[in-house]
């Protein structure tokens, strides 16, 4: 199929939980319905986004709450379901906690996870100083999920800052990217849509960010605007800040056409410079 819909899930995300899963129950079945064949969720879906809630919120994969949720929304949909992510704690209770996303096939079955390789660890004079890693645990696996509609590559929030990464997924055969990301009111002006566009362009493929929606009264404001971008770099759809689906259509025909037409990977002088990926595949 060289065309299919794909729906990113601004969801509005309190401190409730239960809440949290109900309403986004509720939305990924309004997706479906629209004929969105993979659905995607924002970072943090289940729980407010701070170092001070990951240990409350965190689950072990796959048999919390928030995964059962997934699994069943799958199924039930018929869907791949690019699960946002959750604060994971660790199955070998060693104590760790991982910012991670999982991916359901329509059976109702986990594909994949993808924990967070980059922390967000960062320092704006005035503006914002936050540091995942006082909290979290670092992943160490690029996550690549094979679907009968594309290869998906896996990245969450600061992942996107790394075009090393992209390039990698390209060159493993994805597609798609896929960014789960809360972005605050700082980086996500200046940064959230060129970053998206750049790694599009660099790599002749798809990306797709899925942010929160925006709740000023949170202790961490997120930027919104969650948004799709073509292989030419052109917006194919962006939400504002408030809750909502967005749909856009992934046609495969049409990044065959812009690869064909600036044929980048041909070109590149491997005997000057390579990126390699040190995890085995």
């Amino acid at each position: 199929m060289s065309i299919f819909r794909l729906a990113l899930i601004q969801l509005s995300v309190s401190s409730n939980k239960s809440e949290n899963l109900l309403r986004c129950s509720k939305m990924v079945t309004e997706a479906a319905s629209n004929g969105a064949k993979i659905i995607a969720l924002p970072e943090c879906f289940n729980s407010p986004y701070g170092i001070n809630y990951f240990k409350e919120y965190a689950e072990k994969i796959p048999n919390g709450p928030s995964c059962e949720t997934l699994s069943k929304l799958a199924k039930e949909n018929n869907i791949y379901l690019i699960g946002g992510s959750i604060p994971e704690l660790s199955e070998d209770d060693d104590g760790c906690i991982y910012n991670t996303c999982t991916i359901w096939n329509p059976m109702g079955e986990l594909l994949g996870r993808h924990r967070k390789i980059h922390l967000f660890d960062i320092d704006i004079p005035g503006k914002i100083t936050f540091q995942e890693s006082k909290i979290l645990s670092r992943g160490s696996e690029l996550t690549v999920i094979k679907t009968p509609f594309c290869n998906i590559g896996i990245g969450i929030c600061y992942d996107l800052r790394f075009a090393e990464m992209a390039q990698l997924y390209r060159t493993q055969g994805c597609d798609l990217l896929i960014y789960p990301g809360a972005f605050n009111m700082t980086t996500g002006p200046a940064h959230w849509q060129i970053l998206q566009q750049a790694r599009a362009v660099d790599n002749q493929i798809y990306v797709a960010t899925v942010a929160p929606a925006r709740d000023e009264t949170a202790s961490y404001v997120a930027w919104g605007h969650s948004m799709a971008v073509d292989p030419w770099g052109k917006i194919l759809v962006e939400a504002d800040h408030t809750e909502k689906i967005s749909y856009a259509n992934i046609d495969l025909s049409y990044m065959k056409e812009v690869r064909e037409n600036i044929p980048l990977m041909k070109q590149k002088r491997t005997d000057l410079y390579e990126v390699i990926s040190k995890v085995p595949e």
